[in-house]
């Protein structure tokens, strides 16, 4: 039986990794995960810049989940590269850089600087809003998705994956059209925009109005989008959404995901990726399935 995944030419010794700001580069896990057994880290999105993030109160939970509005607080590509990326390298695992911005230029830049650096994989999250077409998000629009996967693609050394948002008409579309711009795999889905209201205050619970909802409340929705997404490219499709759980992962690969993302679920139970890992493995051996691609989009 074997557990190993090849993503766009890069193999992972399994299909799990973490979602993007879930697991900061992964040192605040360490003492609670062994890194050395996850198929990928994926770092907190990373920026051409320091980013101070959106004002608080921006966590909050909802039903089957939580909402946050961070904003991708994070501390800019010349500090990531100089604590974060030697620090992963002391683990036998792939690292995929998550990078985020503002404008084209932005991604170009932090994508044109992490060529040269020991990372496996790029994930591009094209939710940011595009400060010049208004703040829509990059990945909102077929051929802003497609222009900024042709751009990035151009200063890239290692295989892209593009992000995909949920809120649009057609996640099958976006994929196609990042696919189109040169896209070497999808990664979705991204939180779903929602709103809570403190009822006592009358006021919104969060300064930013409205934030990203995810955990086990979004599971079906991604299901339904990874399966989509699937089957509209020719790709490798990363899933994730709500996943909290070995069969929640095994779902999304049955639907159609050659690796999936725990995001969450790592915020209250942080050995929940090792679980999700033995998990998998105890359904391949009870299904007599040799290899995780075997599994792959097998539900049609």
């Amino acid at each position: 039986m074997d557990m190993r995944v090849n993503i766009a030419g890069v193999e992972w010794k399994n299909p799990v990794t973490v979602a993007s700001g879930t697991f900061g580069s992964g040192a605040e896990f360490a003492d609670f995960v062994d890194l050395n057994r996850l198929g990928a880290v994926t770092t907190k999105g990373v920026a051409n810049v320091p980013w101070s993030g959106n004002p608080t109160p921006r966590v909050a939970e909802t039903y089957g989940g939580m909402m946050n509005a961070v904003g991708l607080q994070n501390p800019g590509i010349d500090v990531f590269c100089e604590r974060d990326i030697p620090f992963l390298r002391q683990y036998d695992t792939k690292i995929i850089v998550n990078v985020c911005g503002k404008s084209e230029a932005d991604y170009c830049e932090v994508v044109e600087r992490l060529a040269d650096e020991d990372v496996d994989m790029l994930e591009i999250n094209i939710s940011c809003p595009n400060v010049k077409e208004g703040g829509i998000a990059f990945g909102q629009d077929t051929k802003a998705a497609e222009t900024i996967t042709k751009a990035v693609r151009k200063y890239a050394a290692q295989p892209v994956i593009m992000k995909l948002s949920p809120n649009v008409t057609s996640i099958a579309e976006m994929a196609k059209a990042v696919e189109a711009g040169g896209a070497d795999a999808v990664s979705l889905i991204n939180t779903i925009t929602g709103m809570k209201i403190d009822i006592h205050r009358k006021s919104f619970l969060l300064a930013n109005r409205t934030g990203g909802v995810s955990g086990p409340a979004i599971h079906p929705i991604a299901v339904r989008m990874v399966y989509e997404a699937a089957n509209a490219v020719k790709v490798p499709v990363i899933g994730m959404g709500g996943i909290a759980s070995a069969e929640d992962a095994i779902e999304m690969i049955l639907a159609g995901a050659s690796a999936v993302s725990v995001g969450t679920a790592n915020f209250y139970n942080p050995t929940v990726t090792m679980e999700i890992m033995d998990g998998i493995e105890a359904y391949m051996k009870e299904q007599g399935f040799e290899t995780v691609s075997d599994m792959v989009g097998i539900v049609r």
